[in-house]
Parts: structure tokens; sequence; C-alpha cells
């Protein structure tokens, strides 16, 4: 039988009794818009991660976007942000007419290299968005730092990394804004779309709410322009009963990433994500490094072991982005993980079979 790559069933399965509560909750008082879960979700996630203030939306990508846009990014400005990470990053920058800027990354972490970013600051730059890569954030005090001495904003990407730590704080209060996704594959996700943004400045977290709902001060006033951004009632009340657990979830992630590297560091051929001593990572994706992929993937699908590429090609490559960006310095590293990162199955609910199954098809090539 092939091993499941995200384990979503036995999730819901342990979780069943509350989910389906939280959800008949919803479906019996009919508020499927902006219901009383919005809130108490809003709530336990400000808890959570400590920031002030919390905004659950409509996905991790409109996250992104809200949050440019209450930074005023607009046409003509620029974002200094990695070239190693999925398109919405990017995406967004160019859906209000600025420029992403990319820079390197490090090519042990995958995340951006903080060092390369001063040297990419111009007078058209409005922000810095690093990405929290693989589940581990990226430097973020050097970050903040350069930040702070040329007057920018930062954005973490936290798609992927709700619940990690950083130097004793949480992933998404960190910056100036923290954005994550809760999409069903991620850490802490729903079963659709869903994200949330974080920050602790008021100016900030009101703006941000009122981008969220079409610009709306209030019921039909409208101060600024807006999009529909807001979380569904259903998927906050599965966030919600999710929470109950997630914890726990937490540290199995980080129990098994570091079971799975104890293991694979045996091996030749196999390069491991490295985990800053400062921090850790809740693995959206456990990702190695190998040669030969495509035929290391193909032995191991014969074993009934998937695998995936997160991500096969930096966006500084992609067709979409032929123009509209600037690269800064070389992309080597980006280019070279691309070709070599391998992602292996990882959920909270794996057992030690599995990972023996799974580890043994790796070494044995």
């Amino acid at each position: 039988m092939s091993v499941a790559f995200i384990d979503l069933k036995t999730q819901y399965q342990t979780l069943k009794a509350s989910i389906d509560q939280r959800i008949h909750t919803v479906l019996d008082h009919g508020q499927y818009i902006m219901g009383p879960e919005v809130k108490e979700l809003e709530g336990q996630l400000q808890t959570y991660t400590g920031a002030q203030h919390c905004i659950t939306v409509s996905s991790g990508t409109d996250a992104l976007l809200i949050a440019l846009m209450a930074l005023g990014v607009e046409a003509g400005d620029e974002v200094i942000t990695t070239p190693f990470t999925f398109i919405a990053t990017a995406e967004v920058i160019v859906r209000l007419g600025a420029a992403p800027v990319f820079v390197d990354v490090e090519p042990d972490t995958c995340n951006i290299d903080a060092s390369k970013i001063e040297a990419a600051i111009t007078k058209k730059t409005k922000a810095i968005m690093p990405v929290s890569l693989y589940g581990q954030v990226a430097d973020m005090d050097a970050i903040n730092e350069i930040a702070n001495r040329h007057n920018l904003a930062v954005i973490e990407d936290a798609a992927q990394s709700f619940g990690a730590d950083y130097k004793g704080k949480k992933s998404c209060n960190l910056s100036t804004i923290g954005c994550t996704s809760f999409f069903p594959s991620k850490p802490l996700g729903c079963y659709g779309d869903g994200g949330a943004i974080f920050t602790s400045d008021d100016t900030l977290a009101k703006v941000m709410r009122e981008i969220r709902l079409h610009g709306a001060e209030r019921r039909y006033y409208h101060t600024r322009v807006g999009i529909g951004g807001r979380m569904d009632t259903l998927q906050c009340a599965v966030v919600l009963a999710k929470m109950e657990r997630f914890a726990w979830e937490v540290e199995q992630r980080i129990a098994i990433g570091q079971r799975y590297g104890e293991r694979l560091a045996k091996g030749e051929g196999v390069t491991l994500t490295a985990v800053r001593p400062d921090r850790n990572s809740v693995w959206a994706q456990y990702t190695i490094q190998v040669n030969e992929r495509e035929a290391l993937a193909a032995r191991l699908k014969e074993r009934g072991v998937p695998t995936a590429v997160h991500y096969p090609v930096p966006l500084h490559q992609q067709p979409v982005f032929k123009t509209g960006i600037r690269v800064v310095g070389s992309l080597t590293n980006a280019e070279t993980v691309a070709k070599r990162v391998m992602s292996l199955p990882m959920h909270p609910y794996m057992d030690n079979e599995t990972m023996d199954r799974i580890v043994d098809a790796v070494l044995a090539g």
C-alpha cells in the first residue's frame, strides 16, 4: 500500500467529534459570513502568536495582497523577496503594479539570505517580504535591522510556518505584518481556502480589516479600495476544532523531523535542510536535497512512497516574469536547490514503521 503524503484522514478521525460539532453549530445558526466563529478564531490565533491583532482572510495569497495594499504598495514600487518560493509571494506584488526584486537564498535552509538584502534596496523599495520556507522562519532579526535602518516594512510570508518558534517568539509575530495560510496541507489547515494576517500596529490592523471588507469602514461606507477577502465561518469553525490539538501536532512535527534527520544523515547523497539552533521548523514539507532526483522519485514511487518538489522552477525563471522583475546579484543557490530539492511524506500522525519504510527506500537509492 502507498504511504500517505499528508494524512488528513487520520487527523479528521482523531478530531471528528469536535470538527463535526463545530460545523453543525454553524449550520444551525446559519451565519456563514462573519459569524461568531470568525472573531473566536481571531482571538485564539492572536493569543497563540502574541500579536495584538489577527485578521482572518480568504486565503494566504489574499493575506499577502491585503498586507501590501495596507502598506500602500503601488505601481513603480519595489518589494524585495526570494525567488525560491511559491508564485503567490511575487504574484501579489505584480498585481499591484510593483516589481519583485529577487535576491539569493541560503543553500542549506533555502530561506532568503539576509546578507544579500541591503544591496538590493533603492529609493523605490517599499517593503521586504521574506518567506519562512518549509516551516522554518528566516533570519528575521537581521532582516528587521536592515528594514529599520531604511524605514521599510517587513511582511513575513509565513504560509508554511505557523506554529514555528524563532528566538522564543512565534512565527507571524516577528515583523510589521505576518501572513499565513490555512490551505488544507499546511501545518494548521482548514477544509478549503483560508488565511490570516497578524500585526501589532493598530493603524495597519484597522486598514487591513477595511480592505478585507471591500474597503468599508462601516456598512455601505467605503473609505478605500478593498477586496472580498473574508474567511468563511465554516472554515473558521474547522480551524477552531483543529486548534484543540495543534500544540501536540507541532510537537509531533518537530519530533518526526528530528527523527527523519537522524536516520537520513546516515546515508550518502542526501543533504538535509538545516535548522538554525535559535529556531525550529514545523516541517510543512520535509524537504531534502538529492542528485538524480527524477530517478530516485521513480524508485520511491515503485515502493509506494510519494514525493513532491517544492519548487522546481525559481520565480525569476518563470515565463510570466520575463519582464517586470529585478534580480540583484547571482541567484545560483536558488537555481541549484530548485534542481535538487525533494519533499518526503510528512504529517503529525506518522508512525515509526511508516518512517522506517520511507527512509529505507530513500537510502536504498
